[in-house]
């Protein structure tokens, strides 16, 4: 075991941090025991951290709360476990046509997204990027609302109960989110790279954004999943998901099976969004970047392409949070774009290289034919040549109309 530093002992808890350890960096498992005066039995809860300080202001935490009287046990509970506890208490009040689209959203979004995290973890960023991914899905306002509103609940009650000192579920600005969204959906065009030399911009930026304080250790591996999403049209979550196996050199095509998301305890892979798997055409700009990332991941078909910088798994949120995505895009004059735009990109250059409308359609992944319709929107440079075809068909048919002045 690794070295064990003993804290002074509180009113009723028991606490350590012993140090264990590990080839990434020493981590600090964090412990409190009890006797529950119930049962009186010795329960006990512990956690893992990064840092020494972050153990200690765990027990810190927990100390507080027992001197308040909350029992440790619930002051560690799951946001899915405290939720089912009290969600009587949460929706007193409201008529079942109310709490049952509520209930609704706690089982099919909220749990889902954050019921993993302790109620004391859960923080506004936490939400943000739960309400934005909700919104990403595709739900529907009011159903993005009622799972808002269930969650600022069960959250209203934690602060009531001390556990928390404030509600972090107050979110705002979701709103205007989902116009976004909106507008995404109904010209998605409008929000993609406009060409090969901005993405690739875009990806150095990212990458030097990446590194620490002093300029140290940027990681290209964030470039690496920007160049592929936009060339391949994929989500973030479908890069995070590609493994050695999915990619065949032969035919330079990537067959996407699965994605990584959010899920209880955690993130996990699971099926793509539509439930089906579909082959990705692997362009020549970005095999020599494939063919790199093979080699270095070695012969295991399971092994990933595309991970962080300890080997981990990536999300959107990550690499948001990582590369300052929102900062980069700002100074580089596209304050507008998303990492979801990636995806837009790679079908909006798809559909203007004259890609047909069904092949891009499997491409896509669409379920709906009229989803990959919207990016075959001309521009005005196409409406133009449009005329100019016309009007040369018309000049050499013996039927058409005669030019004359007028």
């Amino acid at each position: 075991m690794g070295e064990k530093i003993t804290l002074p002992i509180g009113v009723k808890l028991t606490c350590d941090v012993e140090r264990r350890p590990g080839a990434d960096g020493d981590a600090f498992r964090a412990r409190v025991r009890w006797f529950d005066p119930g049962t009186r039995k010795r329960r006990s809860r512990s956690e893992t951290f990064d840092s020494q300080d972050a153990a200690e202001e765990w027990i810190e935490r927990l100390r507080a709360l027992a001197r308040q009287g909350v029992d440790p046990a619930a002051a560690t509970q799951t946001l899915a476990e405290y939720g089912e506890a009290v969600m009587p208490l949460a929706l007193r009040g409201l008529e079942a046509k109310t709490s049952d689209p509520y209930l609704a959203g706690w089982r099919r979004r909220v749990v889902p997204a954050l019921g993993h995290i302790a109620v004391r973890m859960v923080t506004n960023g936490s939400v943000d990027r739960a309400v934005h991914g909700w919104i990403a899905d595709g739900c529907s306002k009011s159903t993005v609302k009622n799972s808002i509103a269930v969650l600022v609940r069960v959250m209203e009650q934690a602060v009531r109960d001390g556990l928390i000192d404030r509600n972090p579920a107050r979110v705002t600005g979701w709103q205007h989110e989902y116009r976004l969204a909106e507008d995404e959906l109904n010209d998605p065009r409008s929000l993609a790279l406009p060409d090969w030399d901005t993405l690739i911009r875009l990806a150095d930026a990212l990458v030097a954004r990446s590194a620490d304080k002093f300029g140290r250790n940027p990681y290209p591996g964030w470039g690496h999943v920007v160049i592929f999403a936009a060339c391949t049209a994929a989500r973030i979550g479908e890069v995070s998901g590609c493994r050695v196996g999915d990619i065949d050199t032969d035919t330079w095509t990537w067959t996407v099976r699965r994605q990584t998301t959010t899920g209880p305890g955690g993130l996990i892979d699971k099926g793509t969004k539509g439930k089906r798997a579909r082959v990705v055409p692997l362009i020549e700009e970005v095999r020599p970047l494939v063919r790199q990332l093979l080699d270095k991941a070695g012969d295991d078909p399971m092994a990933r392409l595309f991970t962080g910088p300890r080997g981990g798994r990536i999300t959107t949120a990550i690499l948001r949070d990582a590369t300052h995505w929102d900062e980069v895009v700002n100074k580089l004059g596209y304050e507008h774009l998303r990492r979801h735009d990636l995806r837009h990109t790679g079908l909006t250059w798809m559909a203007d290289a004259g890609v047909p409308v069904h092949h891009l359609r499997k491409i896509a992944g669409h379920g709906s034919l009229t989803t990959t319709q919207r990016y075959l929107h001309p521009g005005h440079e196409s409406i133009t040549g449009a005329g100019d075809l016309l009007t040369n068909y018309l000049r050499r048919s013996q039927s058409g109309p005669k030019l004359r002045a007028v």
